[in-house]
């Protein structure tokens, strides 16, 4: 897969870890950054990348996360998860279909952000799964 990851400046040195994990992984990745304070350029441009499909999934990293989930989350067809732990990061894909998950730096730690990377890129939606309805939902609101 295709994976673009970005990031704000509090973030740099997660983001270069979370890359690093994704390479092992075979995957091709693209750093869209983490030089911009203002957290919401980098996670937008990161979600335009992935709902243009130039890149299958993203990967964005702020202090907490929830500022580059909102962010990701305004661009019209960017799913975007915020993850914590090994259950969310399994269930962004399986159950939600989530293009992109969002880490925070400065509540998870080192180790577990790149495992719950490795966690969420080996998953992929099942569109015969008891979710697709639900996941069905939110797009057609989106679309309305």
């Amino acid at each position: 897969m295709k994976i673009a990851f970005g990031c704000d400046p509090n973030a740099s040195e997660m983001k270069k870890a979370l890359i690093e994990v994704a390479e092992s992984l075979g995957h091709e990745v693209k750093d869209f950054g983490s030089d911009d304070p203002i957290y919401a350029n980098t996670a937008i441009d990161v979600a335009n990348a992935v709902v243009s499909k130039e890149y299958d999934r993203g990967v964005v990293v702020c202090g907490t996360g929830i500022g580059v989930s909102i962010s990701a989350n305004k661009v019209k067809g960017a799913y975007c998860a915020l993850i914590t732990d090994v259950y969310q990061a399994q269930r962004a894909t399986l159950s939600n279909n989530a293009n992109m998950v969002a880490l925070g730096a400065q509540v998870t730690g080192i180790e577990l952000a790149k495992c719950l990377v490795k966690e969420y890129l080996s998953h992929s939606f099942d569109p015969e799964s008891r979710s697709k309805p639900k996941v069905d939902r939110i797009s057609a609101y989106e679309q309305e």
